[in-house]
């Protein structure tokens, strides 16, 4: 009997050895609404300083980390910044991303798009997708053009070799947003309209 006692609290004392982990986890003393410092998945969360990492608002974090370029650069002129103008172009890139309605039909060795929307997504698009055009012409495999329509423009991209079958899959897989987020130009033409730079490519 003494032995059958002994197992049964040892077995008892185990059980609440196991119960008090987890209610201990759940009262720890929390520090300005968070969970003590030290766990890997709470810096994730968090940040290593323990604080916020994201902007909350993506044209918002475009021009902070513009900003941060130009404290950074001893040689900024800054009576020739011009943050209102990136603005204006974000504001532009938003509308041709979410509010610009794309209709778009094969052609021989490629595609065409035509883009419209209404007051100021009208605007934008032209501003962004006729300098875009050219950008893509330029490229060594493309071939790209606007045309006036109602509304917007039409673009029409093209291998410049109409027998790559590869070229004019992939144009016509990319289609408009992926046609338009090609190529490397867009954060250099950021950084120069905050620099108050002339473009003559953008039309800001």
């Amino acid at each position: 009997m003494r032995e059958l006692a002994k197992i049964g609290i040892a077995a008892a004392t185990l059980l609440g050895l196991l119960w008090a982990g987890p209610v201990q986890a759940q009262h720890m003393p929390m520090r300005g609404g968070q969970m003590p410092h030290g766990g890997a998945a709470h810096q994730a969360a968090t940040g290593p300083q323990g604080g916020p990492t994201l902007p909350g608002q993506d044209a918002f974090g475009a021009i902070q980390e513009v900003v941060r370029i130009l404290e950074a650069d001893p040689a900024t002129d800054w009576s020739k910044v011009d943050l209102e103008r990136l603005r204006q172009h974000l504001i532009d890139m938003n509308d041709v991303t979410l509010r610009s309605e794309v209709k778009a039909n094969p052609v021989p060795g490629g595609l065409a798009m035509d883009v419209t929307g209404t007051g100021r997504t009208e605007q934008a698009i032209r501003r962004m997708v006729v300098p875009h055009a050219a950008e893509l012409n330029a490229m060594p495999e493309w071939a790209a053009r606007t045309e006036e329509m109602p509304g917007g423009l039409r673009l029409t991209v093209t291998a410049k070799d109409p027998a790559d079958a590869r070229t004019v899959a992939r144009i016509r897989g990319l289609g408009f947003i992926g046609l338009l987020a090609q190529g490397a130009h867009h954060q250099p033409h950021h950084l120069a309209m905050a620099r108050g730079e002339a473009m003559t490519s953008h039309g800001h």
